[in-house]
């Protein structure tokens, strides 16, 4: 731009001098503004920008993150996979026990056992992944292979196990791989995940019982309980709360009214 304006301006070959001192007078002003810390270029996009509005409640996400082919890379170092894949050595409160379930989206999954006699507290998280300190975007993207869950802490004086076994069961399809519905993604798998050798026991000998009265094979895989992240805030007794959309439902002990889960 400088270089036009320089040749844009008539002086001749004898009053070259003058014309110099002229030309230096008009561009110095020029370059000085150009100098300036607070002059920006800014770039015009060759595609017209649209507003998204995201929701407060739940980040956005495409549909090929949703089905785990997300863009994002999420690459595990060796390190952040041996911390994740530690068992969950959190403690519960005394006299109290843990168990973790993952049989869909955890929002359901937890109102269920909100419901259940004798459970003191449910969180939901994820699980059994490749990535330490995962995000829900992470999740759904599928890299990481967190399953989401719930975990339950209950009073085994009033609430026994085999309990949450049934209500496990009863809450989704453990026959569809990595998926509940319409819910599909390796986070959405059916497992089970103990803390003891009693649960485990309890847990294979519910499944072959489960097994012999349905004509589908059962695919919910059951494995030690490992490190625990739970998930954002917002997804926290999610449905309790009312979700996206303020219809709270009932959390009350042995209350038996449908679930409706919703994003």
């Amino acid at each position: 731009m400088l270089k036009s304006l320089a040749l844009a301006l008539p002086f001749s070959s004898s009053s070259s001098s003058s014309s110099s001192s002229t030309v230096s007078s008009l561009l110095l002003p020029i370059s000085s503004s150009l100098s300036k810390s607070n002059f920006r270029i800014k770039p015009i996009s060759p595609f017209p920008q649209t507003l998204r509005l995201a929701s407060p409640q739940r980040p956005s996400m495409n549909l090929l993150n949703k089905f785990g082919f997300g863009t994002r890379a999420t690459e595990a170092s060796s390190e952040s996979s041996a911390i994740a894949q530690g068992p969950d050595d959190d403690i519960p409160a005394p006299g109290q026990q843990f168990a973790q379930f993952g049989a869909g989206c955890f929002w359901g999954v937890e109102l269920v056992f909100q419901r259940v006699p004798g459970v003191t507290k449910t969180e939901v998280g994820y699980t059994q992944g490749h990535l330490h300190n995962p995000t829900y975007e992470d999740v759904c993207s599928g890299k990481s292979y967190h399953s989401e869950v719930v975990r339950v802490q209950y009073d085994p004086k009033e609430c026994s196990y085999e309990s949450l076994l049934d209500a496990f069961w009863a809450r989704h399809d453990p026959t569809t791989l990595n998926r509940q519905g319409n819910d599909v993604g390796t986070q959405y798998r059916s497992g089970i995940y103990f803390y003891t050798p009693e649960q485990e026991k309890a847990a294979r000998e519910s499944m072959e019982r489960h097994q012999k009265l349905l004509n589908r094979k059962i695919v919910t895989e059951i494995l030690p309980a490992k490190k625990f992240y739970r998930a954002e805030e917002y997804h926290q007794q999610y449905l309790e709360k009312g979700g996206r959309f303020g219809f709270k439902q009932s959390a009350a002990k042995g209350c038996n009214d449908p679930i409706r889960c919703y994003g």
